[in-house]
């Protein structure tokens, strides 16, 4: 009986050290998004892609972005329609440079998801110093599903103020 306890407890402690983190769907986020930025050269990775969307985002966010799919930025090279969007989300931007000094903070958010902060430099290979110092910052609404933390919704941050890539997926879909 002692053997079994013991066995059951190990199971259940493997069990808790391997759960998943809400910052988790993020870090694998910005993984992605500082390798894209990496250089010229890089092979672009895109976040929305099959694998990385149906195992980072929400059900919402995922359906929110197939509909949007239905309107896409641009068409691609074989022919096949390209993303929603003509930009980086996470950077909210078609060009920059390596992302530098990246910061996580994470904090309860509304209606019980977690509010995963990140910060970094985005313009450091710019001459002007005020650009090259400025720091971006975007926020992901984090929830659990399934569960699995997952990532429900991102919002840019410009002056205070931020926006969210869920609703610019619906308005998308909306053809505007």
């Amino acid at each position: 009986m002692r053997t079994l306890s013991f066995a059951l407890l190990f199971s259940v402690a493997a069990s808790v050290s391997q759960a998943a983190e809400a910052t988790d769907p993020v870090k694998e986020v910005m993984r992605i998004t500082s390798e894209n930025w990496k250089s010229a050269e890089s092979d672009w990775k895109f976040i929305f892609d099959a694998d990385p969307l149906s195992k980072l985002f929400s059900k919402r966010f995922q359906a929110a972005y197939h509909e949007a799919a239905k309107h896409p930025a641009y068409d691609t090279d074989n022919g096949q329609p390209g993303d929603p969007f003509g930009y980086d989300v996470i950077t909210n931007s078609q060009d920059g440079c390596p992302l530098q000094d990246m910061k996580l903070e994470e904090k309860p958010g509304k209606d019980g998801a977690t509010d995963v902060g990140v910060s970094f430099k985005f313009w450091t290979c710019m001459d002007d110093d005020e650009i090259k110092n400025s720091v971006e910052k975007v926020h992901f609404d984090v929830i659990t599903e399934d569960g699995h933390p997952v990532i429900d919704d991102i919002h840019r941050y410009e002056d205070d103020e931020s926006d969210s890539v869920y609703a610019e997926m619906q308005e998308l879909a909306k053809g505007q």
